[in-house]
Order: C-alpha cells, then sequence, then structure tokens
C-alpha cells in the first residue's frame, strides 16, 4: 500500500514539472489577456503633452474638464473640474483646481471621468508631463483577436556573452514620432552571440531590473510588425547572457498609434529571419488590427 501511494505521489509531482513549451504558452496567454486590460496597449485613446506655456489652459481629447503646464519645480499637470464634469482623483470628486501626479512620484494620482474612461500622467526624458486617457472599451479593445505569434523553438534560444562597460556607453536613439531627434539611452555592456557563424553585438538599453534589445530582422513588413520587436535579456552570473527570442515580443505602437517607440538601431538590425516569437496583432476575423 505504501508503494502504490508513493509512485501515485511520483506521478503527480512528475506531471506538475512544465517544459520549455508550456512555459511559452503561458507567456502567450499572458501576453493576449494584458492587451485588453483597461489601461493596456488596446485601451490608449490619447496621448496629450503639456507644452503650453505654465498656466495656459486647454482641453485634453476624450477627458472632461481642463488642463495645463505646471511649474516644473511643482510637477505634474494642473486639472479644474467642476463636480458637474464628473471627474475623480483618486476616488475624491474634484471641484475647482488640483495637481496630478505621475505614476512612480510619491502621491500618483488615478484619474476618472463619468464617461467611463481614466486618465494617468507620463513624464518624458525631457521632466514635460503627459496626459493619457484610457478607455477600457475601445473599438481595438472590442476587435481584439489575437497576438500572432511563431511556434516555440529552441533553436531560437541562444547563448552569448556579456562584457560590462564601466559608467556605461552613452547612445542616440531615434523614436518614430520625435522627427529625427534622438534620446540619450545608456548601455551597461557588450553583448556577442552568433548565428550561422557570423558575430552580433546588439546595443541593450536598461529597462527596469532588465535589458532590452530593441531589433529588427528579416521577417518584418513580411510575417512580423515592419518597425521591428523588443526582448528582455539579463546577464548571467558566469558572464554569457541568454537570449529566448521565442520571447520576443510586439512594441506598443504595433498594438495603438499613440504609442512613440524606439526605432532599433543599426547595428540591431539584424540581416537574418528571425522565426521565433510574436509576428503581429490580429482582429477576430484573423486580420491586421490595424492594416
Amino acid at each position: 500500500m505504501a508503494s502504490e501511494n508513493s509512485e501515485s505521489a511520483h506521478d503527480t509531482s512528475h506531471k506538475s514539472v512544465r517544459t520549455a513549451a508550456d512555459e511559452y504558452e503561458l507567456f502567450r496567454q499572458r501576453r493576449n489577456e494584458m492587451a485588453v486590460l483597461p489601461q493596456g496597449n488596446l485601451a490608449l485613446l490619447n496621448t496629450a503633452w503639456m507644452l503650453d506655456p505654465v498656466g495656459q489652459w486647454g482641453d485634453v481629447w476624450g477627458a472632461e474638464g481642463s488642463w495645463a503646464a505646471r511649474e516644473p519645480s511643482v510637477g505634474g499637470v494642473a486639472l479644474r473640474a467642476d463636480l458637474s464634469d464628473g471627474v475623480t482623483v483618486n476616488g475624491e470628486p474634484v471641484d475647482g483646481e488640483i495637481t496630478v501626479f505621475p505614476r512612480g512620484s510619491v502621491h500618483p494620482s488615478e484619474i476618472s471621468f463619468a464617461s467611463g474612461r481614466t486618465a494617468t500622467i507620463i513624464v518624458n526624458d525631457d521632466g514635460q508631463c503627459g496626459v493619457r486617457i484610457w478607455d477600457a472599451e475601445s473599438d481595438d479593445i472590442r476587435n481584439f483577436g489575437r497576438i500572432d505569434a511563431f511556434d516555440y523553438s529552441p533553436d531560437w534560444v541562444i547563448t552569448g556573452r556579456f562584457t560590462p562597460v564601466e559608467g556605461g556607453i552613452h547612445v542616440q536613439v531615434e523614436h518614430l514620432k520625435d522627427g529625427g531627434g534622438t534620446r540619450d539611452k545608456v548601455v551597461p555592456g557588450e553583448i556577442t552571440f552568433s548565428i550561422a557563424g557570423v558575430d552580433y553585438q546588439p546595443m541593450a538599453f536598461v529597462e527596469g531590473r532588465a535589458l532590452m534589445i530593441v531589433f529588427s530582422d528579416a521577417t518584418n513588413g513580411e510575417s512580423t510588425y515592419s518597425v521591428g520587436r523588443f526582448l528582455l535579456c539579463a546577464p548571467n552570473t558566469d558572464g554569457t547572457i541568454t537570449l529566448d527570442f521565442n520571447r520576443a515580443y510586439l512594441p506598443p505602437c504595433a498594438f495603438n498609434y499613440n504609442f512613440n517607440c524606439p526605432i532599433p538601431p543599426l547595428q540591431n538590425r539584424f540581416p537574418f529571419a528571425v522565426t521565433a516569437g510574436e509576428k503581429n496583432v490580429l482582429n477576430e476575423s484573423g486580420e491586421l488590427l490595424h492594416g
């Protein structure tokens, strides 16, 4: 009897072990779920930057109330509304003028409107604030089908080398909507990996506690999104770095034109086809959500 129980326990333990392919399917499921969150990529209606002089009031498309830039020393954005406008900040109705603050600040503001839409405040690299308007019932969310992706392939889990650079390397990176302007990014080290005997050294920027490679490849505009894709990675303790291109994912601008995404630097534009990771955002009919 004891032997049977032991064997049963062993079988249960064995079945609970996830394979790399299982983990990939879970990753795919979570990515699809994240796309339709109330403040997910498909919910963004508008990003309005407060570029007018301080104290100059104006409207923000998709939102009630009036909005204005605040002094840099104060930070945040000025919001003015009457009770009849139905605007709340952190659950409290707005009746008059207040300051709303970005995520990551000491007192971040969650803004809601009577329409059911919400707003958040963001800050760019130059310290300018913007208002983002979200709609949990947007047309894109209603029309969303899935994120199309390649099947899992162990061949696209590649081991490279990571060499730290003291102080990092400062590089200038273009974004889609910056009109040719560049933004300063820090590359903390050099990555080297090989494909078909050829070495490549992509630049990876700091992204939270990880590194992010913004890359393009020979599939772009054919089977994958035309601008490129993102890949998160982190150095291993032995000096190697694992590049799992199965986890390559679409940038926010593939879901929504209101996002401003980085353009892959020259050395991140691979001449080979990365047949792994996410391809495109599809509607319910299996066609491109944004053709």
